[in-house]
């Protein structure tokens, strides 16, 4: 019997990345999973692969998110897992970010998750309880210059985390996982900067990059009985990084150098 044996999972962001590696294990731990992505025919994919349901949608659109998970709910005959997942981010200084930018990567990486557990939560209590769980960031934790609205929205769903817990409790166990540099889509951009990948290993005291199966792991543990007794808490997944500092310290410094023409200054 696997560790999710019966449950019934709804993950945003699930089409690549961390969300496909958390579809894939939470599916073959046990659960029906519906995958849920702004890209339909990656949504499609995935539920494909694990015999699951697929869903597109933005989760910044809170009506068509929250019918997405009803629909599931009703396919499932009830939910107890959420998984928000879905975000995204770049690079700039504070002054470079316009209204529309900042408020697209608030309403992606804060406001997504808020329109999940909102969604998501009274369907799991009518369902018997369960556990939601949100991707934050050691970027939340640890910013670096050139994240401000991602970093501020993934603080953001820290603290949102922690008054879900309360609000909850007993019958929903509420916890964020904030991933380090894992290998993904959204990361292949870093890893295309000259130096960059060594320089993340090199940072990194486990002397690799993580995978998405690193968080996946930590997805499925946190919804399981295993974690029982766990509510509330943010769990840092990034092999030591933020031991160091942040988990791209400095880089916006080398790519406005090498844009600039002048000499690298970057380590």
């Amino acid at each position: 019997m696997g560790l999710l044996e019966g449950q019934r999972a709804f993950i945003t962001g699930g089409g690549s990345g961390i969300g496909r590696a958390t579809a894939r294990l939470m599916a073959a731990e046990g659960a029906r999973v519906a995958v849920c992505d702004i890209d339909g025919d990656a949504a499609e994919h995935v539920a494909k692969e694990i015999d699951g349901e697929a869903f597109h949608v933005d989760v910044t659109d809170a009506a068509a998110l929250e019918n997405a998970i009803r629909t599931a709910a009703e396919r499932f005959i009830g939910l107890s897992i959420m998984f928000n997942n879905a975000g995204g981010g770049m690079l700039a200084n504070v002054h470079e970010y316009g209204d529309e930018l900042w408020d697209r990567l608030i309403k992606l990486n804060l406001t997504g998750v808020f329109n999940g557990i909102k969604a998501a939560a009274p369907i799991i209590l009518s369902s018997g309880g369960g556990s939601i769980v949100s991707t934050a960031s050691i970027s939340g934790v640890r910013p670096a210059a050139g994240e401000a609205p991602y970093a501020a929205a993934k603080a953001g769903v820290v603290a949102l985390t922690a008054t879900s817990a309360l609000e909850y409790a007993p019958l929903i166990r509420v916890n964020a996982v904030s991933p380090g540099s894992i290998a993904t889509k959204l990361t292949d951009p870093l890893w295309a900067v000259p130096g960059e990948e060594a320089r993340a290993i090199e940072h990194t005291p486990l002397k690799r990059l993580g995978q998405p199966e690193d968080i996946a792991k930590v997805v499925v543990f946190l919804c399981s009985d295993l974690a029982a007794f766990i509510t509330g808490q943010n769990i840092v997944v990034d092999g030591g990084m933020i031991l160091h500092g942040s988990g791209v310290d400095g880089i916006l410094t080398y790519l406005q150098s090498a844009m600039r023409g002048d000499p690298p200054q970057y380590y």
